[in-house]
C-alpha cells in the first residue's frame, strides 16, 4: 500500500502550501514543516518501525524536505531507521543532525561534549548509520559549559570546509551564544520549543534571530502531544517525568486543553491543528517541527496548512494557554538550557 502523503493529492504531487521556502538568509529551500524523527525511536514509548518508515515516505510524498534528528535518539536507533527509510529516495530528504548529549546503556543522559576531536567523532558514526558522506545542518543538541561555543562552532566550520557538512544549526542557547557563534560561521536556523504554551522566545531570541537572518526549527509545537490530548502510557515514555504531564499541573492543563477541544471542535479543526497554525503563523522565518510517529499522525498535522486563525481567534487561544501549569522540562533539565537564562 503506498503512503496516503495529503489525502486528495496524486501519489509524489506536493500540495501548494508546502512550497519551499529559504531557511534563514543562507540556507537551503525547504518546506515550512518538518518531519521530526524522535519519536520513532522510543522517547515516547514503543513504536511501530515499518509504520515510521511508512510516514517517513509519506511526509517525502507530501513535499516534506527535512528530517529532524539526533545521534542519541535511541542511541543511534534513529539514525539507522532513516537510513531505511531513506534508500533510494537520498536525494528527496534533506537532513538536519543534534549531536553532543551522551547517554549510559541504561538509556540515562550523563552530560555534554562538544569538544572539536568529540564533534569529528560524533559526526563520523552518524554519517556511517545514515549512509551518507554529508550532513545538510549539524547542530549541538545543547551547550557544552565546559567548551567555548566559539570552539564547537569553529570545529563545525572545519567540517563545512572539508565538505562533511552543508550548514550550520543550533539549539536551545540564547541571544549571547547566538551572536558569539554566528560570528564565528553563519548559522542557518536554530532549534527551540515554541508553543502556544512555550512562548518564552518571543521575548528576546525572536529578535535576535530575526536580526541576524537567522531561521527557527521550532519543534514542541504541541508540546509533546500534551495539546493533542496525549497521555504517557508506558515506563519508556519520558513525558511522565516532565511537570506538564503529573501532578496538579498536568490536572489544570488537561482542563486547559479540554477548553481547547471545544474551541476546535466548533471551528471543524483538531487542537493539533489549531496549534500548529497558531505556531505557523508567527512569521516566515518559523518552521514548525512535526513529531508524526504514524501517518494518521502526519495527515492531521498537514491538515493545519488549511487553517487560518482570525486575530480574535488567536487571542482566544492564547488566552486559555496563558494558564497552563508547570515547566517544559525538569528543574534539572532547565537549569542546563541557556535558552532559559
Amino acid at each position: 500500500m503506498r503512503p496516503r502523503g495529503v489525502p486528495g493529492l496524486p501519489f509524489g504531487m506536493t500540495t501548494p502550501h508546502l512550497a519551499p521556502r529559504q531557511l534563514g538568509a543562507t540556507g537551503p529551500a525547504i518546506a515550512p514543516f518538518v518531519l521530526g524523527c524522535m519519536g520513532m525511536s522510543g522517547m515516547y514509548g514503543p513504536s511501530d518501525e515499518r509504520e515510521s518508515i511508512a510516514t517517513i515516505h509519506a511526509a517525502l510524498d507530501a513535499g516534506v524536505t527535512l528530517l529532524d534528528t539526533g545521534d542519541f535518539y535511541g542511541a543511534g536507533h534513529n539514525e539507522l531507521l532513516i537510513k531505511r527509510a531513506l534508500e533510494g529516495r537520498r536525494d528527496q530528504a534533506l537532513l538536519s543532525v543534534k549531536f553532543g548529549a551522551m547517554r549510559s546503556p541504561d538509556g540515562a543522559f550523563v552530560g555534554v561534549d562538544t569538544r572539536p576531536a568529540a564533534i569529528k567523532n560524533f559526526l563520523a558514526y552518524s554519517l556511517v548509520r545514515l549512509g551518507v558522506d554529508h550532513i545538510d545542518i549539524y547542530r549541538p543538541a545543547r551547550l557544552d559549559p565546559n567548551v567555548p561555543i566559539e570552539e564547537t562552532i569553529g570545529a563545525i566550520a572545519d567540517l563545512v570546509k572539508a565538505g562533511y557538512v552543508r550548514h550550520i544549526g543550533l539549539s536551545e542557547v540564547g541571544p549571547d551564544t547566538i551572536r558569539r557563534a554566528h560570528a564565528v560561521h553563519p548559522i542557518v536556523d536554530l532549534q527551540i520549543e515554541y508553543s502556544l504554551i512555550s512562548r518564552r522566545p518571543e521575548a528576546a531570541i525572536f529578535p535576535v534571530l530575526r536580526e541576524l537572518g537567522i531561521g527557527c526549527t521550532v519543534y514542541g509545537v504541541l508540546s509533546r502531544g500534551l495539546l493533542s490530548g496525549s497521555k504517557t502510557s508506558s515506563a519508556g515514555d519520558f513525558r511522565a517525568r516532565l511537570p506538564r504531564f503529573s501532578g496538579e499541573a498536568g490536572e489544570q492543563n488537561r482542563r486547559i486543553v479540554a477548553e481547547l477541544q471545544e474551541i476546535a471542535a466548533a471551528l471543524g479543526h483538531s487542537v493539533s491543528q489549531l496549534a500548529i497554525a497558531w505556531v505557523a503563523s508567527k512569521g516566515d522565518f518559523i518552521f514548525p517541527v512535526i513529531g508524526a510517529r504514524t501517518r494518521a499522525q502526519l495527515a492531521e498535522a498537514l491538515g493545519a496548512l488549511s487553517v487560518t486563525l482570525t486575530a480574535k481567534q488567536q487571542a482566544t487561544l492564547e488566552r486559555i494557554a496563558a494558564n497552563v501549569a508547570g515547566t517544559r522540562y525538569d528543574a534539572h533539565q532547565m537549569q542546563m538550557l541557556d535558552s532559559e537564562r
